[in-house]
């Protein structure tokens, strides 16, 4: 029987590691279910999830929740034996000898925590975007939380200075939340969020305006 490291991602703990007021990066509070879109970027050159399904593997597993509680602990400014940098460059390897972590690989939640990770890799840009079209390849077959997939989509249009697609990129105006970026097709979001799981956007705003209050006390 295997013994499995397991992480909850509670909303106030991955807002704590964007930030909120005090931050340039765009707040997130909670841990999407699903979503897709498009993208032009190019993938890096690694193994694509398509192939044949991967045996779990324990270890990796284990190695990205330590990486994903680590992360979480330094968003809480309890200082880490790794940097953030450190465990990008770590999300890299890994990619490189097995492609994205898929749920085959390293279950849903080992999936997630390296989704956590490259969200959280605002100083790489380039890493994003070649994490965005593996992680979209691996929704695609089954293999990745899709609203994972629409949360990198909108963090990484925001950080090219696109529109948004799905909404879910905020910061905390004085007045409450407001859009890192215009939202494309606004009339249409609530659709490209219920597609993609979200919860509704009003719903999301109302957490955020919460959240936002919380972290101007």
């Amino acid at each position: 029987m295997r013994t499995l490291r397991r992480v909850s991602l509670p909303l106030a703990v991955l807002t704590a590691l964007v930030g909120c007021s005090s931050s340039p990066r765009p707040a997130e509070p909670s841990v999407p279910p699903s979503g897709s879109s498009s993208s032009p970027f190019q993938p890096m050159p690694t193994p694509s999830t398509s192939r044949s399904p991967l045996k779990f593997n324990e270890v990796l597993h284990n190695e990205l929740i330590g990486m994903l509680e680590r992360d979480q602990a330094e968003g809480n400014g309890r200082p880490q034996a790794d940097t953030a940098q450190q465990r990008t460059a770590r999300l890299k390897e890994i990619i490189e000898k097995y492609g994205w972590p898929t749920f085959d690989l390293v279950g849903k939640d080992g999936e997630n925590a390296a989704w956590a990770i490259a969200q959280h890799s605002d100083f790489d840009l380039d890493f994003q975007q070649d994490a965005l079209e593996l992680l979209r390849e691996a929704v695609a077959h089954g293999q990745a939380s899709p609203g994972n997939l629409a949360y990198l989509e909108d963090r990484v249009s925001v950080a090219r200075g696109e529109p948004q697609t799905y909404g879910t990129q905020m910061r905390c105006g004085p007045d409450g939340p407001v859009p890192a970026a215009p939202i494309r097709d606004e009339a249409g979001v609530e659709q490209r969020r219920a597609t993609a799981g979200l919860q509704p956007l009003a719903t999301y705003l109302a957490e955020m305006a919460a959240i936002c209050a919380q972290d101007q006390n």
